[in-house]
């Protein structure tokens, strides 16, 4: 994959995996997020290992992530998307994944999915993305315990 960093005022996002923090990410998946905090160090740092990694940087602090699962020829999925909250009203979040979607690897992509519990109208507001067509066609395994 392609590293590619984008700059605005004092910020940086970059999927350059050697900027990741990896203690600050799995810190706030797991204190301040609702989907992750039952993750094990373990099991974040392989998740990452595994993914195209977007870090949000101020200055050389990170501030944000978001990680995309694929197969890099069809499918992609957004997941473990934040913004530190004092850095939040910044448009970082719309910023992250414009360019997500915009990333020469992923541009390609046939489907590019999400799911959120709070956020539907920030991702609908922007056009990328809206509540899927034919759920029904959708199939779910899901372990609570991992």
């Amino acid at each position: 994959m392609q590293i590619v960093e984008t700059k605005r005022d004092q910020y940086t996002i970059s999927n350059d995996p050697s900027l990741l923090n990896i203690s600050f990410i799995y810190e706030f998946l797991t204190q301040q997020t609702y989907w992750a905090q039952n993750r094990s160090l373990d099991t974040v740092q392989r998740s990452i290992s595994n993914s195209l990694n977007f870090g949000v940087y101020y200055l050389d602090e990170q501030v944000g992530f978001a990680r995309v699962v694929t197969d890099a020829a069809t499918f992609a999925w957004i997941c473990d998307v934040f913004i530190l909250p004092q850095h939040r009203k910044n448009g970082l979040g719309k910023w992250l994944v414009e360019c997500i979607v915009n990333h020469p690897d992923l541009k390609p992509i046939r489907r590019l999915l999400l799911a959120t519990r709070d956020a539907h109208g920030l991702y609908q507001n922007y056009g990328w993305f809206a509540p899927r067509a034919n759920i029904d066609r959708w199939m779910e395994k899901f372990n609570p315990n991992t």
